[in-house]
């Protein structure tokens, strides 16, 4: 069934890969019509922004997000005993090489891995979670980190977290070519552009973080239900995990929080308190009371 799962996602991320990409597109012709009164001209632009984007974000994912994310890597075992050798364990218990391991400066406890594939990967930490939880609870969270690594959850993560990205960048492009007026507008330009098109174009462009926001929830929540079924294989330990969310879920909103990056945390890093906006409407993950009702059943 794991395996199967595995497999499944490796599927996924030919799905999620056109889905952003058309989405991608569709904001990119937008743009096109607002500003230059060319969809052709909004998509080849789009298109440029989300093969460099991707590229990049790619080859490098660890480094961007933990940059998003203010993560500072730790090399050795003498700057976190614990934490080093709880990720040595699990990686080794799942089969897959070392990630990198990264620590967080915020008191709210939480923890995500990112990569493309268990041969370059990396677990981020918050020293919040390390100041929370004892080593039990810490082994169930590193646990199910490891566990997205191993189902090649990553690797899906990495395309949406790059393609909501590009996308945050061309509606940001967008929404200031409505504040200052666009592109040169005259008598063809309003001739060749209707009124029922600029509406639309509008409408895409504040849609468009919105879409991004529930293709990654849609990705996101079945992400986080296997991780935690997985991590629990690896620890053969439920109670750690549950007590972890338990302290995770009680615990303050994260202070810097990057919002393209925030699905690839264990747990919601606004904890139901967000900011009002079109890309924040739907969370990410599952509740906390569903998983570790899963949990306890295990």
């Amino acid at each position: 069934m794991l395996y199967e799962q595995i497999a499944q996602n490796k599927r996924k991320t030919l799905y999620v890969l056109t889905g952003f990409i058309l989405l991608l597109l569709l904001v990119g012709a937008a743009v096109g019509i607002l500003f230059f009164r060319s969809p052709v001209a909004g998509i080849v632009i789009a298109a440029l922004v989300g093969v460099v984007y991707s590229l990049i974000m790619i080859s490098q994912s660890i480094d961007i997000v933990m940059m998003m994310n203010h993560g500072h890597e730790i090399t050795s075992s003498d700057q976190d005993p614990e934490l080093w050798h709880i990720v040595s364990d699990m990686a080794l218990v799942a089969r897959i090489p070392m990630p990198r391991v990264f620590i967080i400066d915020d008191d709210s406890p939480n923890a995500f891995a990112t990569g493309n594939n268990p041969k370059k990967a990396a677990v981020a930490v918050t020293t919040g979670l390390l100041a929370a939880l004892n080593r039990e609870e810490l082994e169930g969270v590193i646990g199910h980190e490891v566990s997205h690594i191993r189902n090649y959850d990553i690797r899906v993560s990495t395309i949406g977290v790059a393609l909501a990205a590009a996308i945050s960048i061309i509606v940001d492009f967008g929404m200031h070519s409505l504040w200052f007026g666009g592109g040169r507008r005259d008598d063809n330009d309003e001739k060749s552009t209707g009124v029922v098109e600029i509406i639309a174009a509008v409408v895409i462009i504040i849609l468009g973080p919105l879409a991004a926001s529930i293709a990654q929830m849609a990705l996101s929540r079945n992400r986080e239900y296997l991780a935690d079924a997985s991590g629990v294989e690896l620890t053969r330990n439920p109670l750690g995990l549950i007590n972890a969310l338990r302290k995770i879920s009680g615990g303050e909103p994260m202070h810097d929080i990057n919002a393209n990056s925030a699905g690839l945390y264990i747990e919601d890093p606004y904890h139901g308190r967000h900011q009002f906006s079109f890309s924040r409407l739907f969370d990410t993950h599952p509740p906390i009371e569903d998983r570790i009702k899963r949990l306890e059943k295990m």
